[in-house]
C-alpha cells in the first residue's frame, strides 16, 4: 500500500509542476498558483509518509 500512496504522491507533483506551467504559458496567475499549491502538496505528503516510515523502524 505504501508505494500506491508513493506513486499518487508523484502524479499529484507532476500534475501540479505541469498546471503551473500551462499557468506561466497561458498568462493564468490563478492556474500558476493553483500548480504551484499541488506540487507543495505532494511533496508534503511525501515528506510526511517517509517520516513516518522513519518512525516506524
Amino acid at each position: 500500500m505504501s508505494l500506491r500512496w508513493e506513486i499518487s504522491n508523484k502524479v499529484q507533483v507532476l500534475k501540479g509542476w505541469a498546471r503551473q506551467r500551462f499557468g506561466r504559458v497561458s498568462g493564468n496567475r490563478r492556474q500558476q498558483i493553483a500548480g504551484k499549491s499541488d506540487r507543495v502538496a505532494g511533496n508534503l505528503k511525501q515528506a510526511g509518509r517517509k517520516a513516518r516510515d522513519a518512525f516506524k523502524r
